[in-house]
């Protein structure tokens, strides 16, 4: 048995890169449906919208199908080994490598989304200021940015404990993850047993810490950046949408 070490700093790199979409598409997670959602709420906020950035697209699953809906589709992604994924999966999109805190790449878009609850890797509210600040430098008059939220304070369940297993690929996957709370954060430490015939059995673990910033944190970086906010609740994980338009 070996184990592997995640970089939080970077995301989802190595082994674990390899197997995150294996493992949530066996939870469950509907990449398809939830782009079609996603596009159809980016239509009805900003008809005739041609143009989409995903930022933190990950693998680039949502990539996948969002470019079936809008004539330009593009992705934004911070770790190296998602990165790759990512383009080798969409090999006619552009994915570039940023930090969403302070990317520019020069040009504007009729939607800028960031999904999965990626934004709660922002540490403060001055962080979180400057990523909302990002996105609307990127978003054309009369578009629309969304935003999936972490969890809020009173909404998380300190001690949660998740567990899945997985067969896909040729290999049998489980994973374990804890939640606690840690100084206003989330703490989740996973850890993954990936079983292959003829190959043993690998330990991969990582840990991230995910900030919790209430609801009128996230209102108040929307409106610093300039969009007019609204917060839809439910949204594809049930931690709901932020929905903003830019004048």
């Amino acid at each position: 048995m070996t184990t592997t070490d995640a970089r939080p700093a970077d995301g989802y790199t190595g082994a674990i890169a390899r197997v995150y979409d294996l493992v949530h598409q066996g939870k469950g997670k509907d990449y398809a449906g939830e782009a079609a959602d996603l596009a159809d709420l980016v239509t009805a906020r900003a008809p005739g919208a041609r143009s989409l950035l995903d930022v933190a697209c990950g693998t680039g699953l949502h990539l996948s199908h969002l470019a079936a809906r809008f004539e330009r589709v593009e992705g934004l992604e911070l770790s190296p080994d998602m990165l790759a994924a990512a383009r080798h999966r969409n090999p006619g999109t552009t994915v570039h490598r940023g930090d969403m805190r302070d990317f520019a790449l020069g040009t504007t878009y009729s939607a800028v989304t960031c999904m999965f609850s990626s934004i709660g890797h922002m540490t403060d509210q001055a962080e979180l200021d400057a990523a909302l600040a990002a996105f609307a430098a990127h978003t054309e008059s009369g578009g629309v940015v969304v935003v999936e939220p972490w969890w809020f304070p009173e909404t998380f369940t300190p001690g949660y404990v998740g567990a899945a297993v997985v067969e896909a690929e040729g290999k049998t996957i489980s994973r374990v993850s804890h939640s606690r709370l840690e100084d206003g954060a989330t703490r989740i430490d996973v850890h993954y047993l990936v079983a292959e015939p003829g190959e043993g059995v690998e330990h991969l673990a990582e840990s991230h810490r995910i900030t919790l910033f209430p609801r009128s944190a996230y209102e108040l970086a929307f409106e610093r950046a300039g969009l007019a906010a609204e917060f839809l609740p439910g949204g594809p994980s049930g931690r709901g949408l932020f929905v903003g338009l830019r004048p």
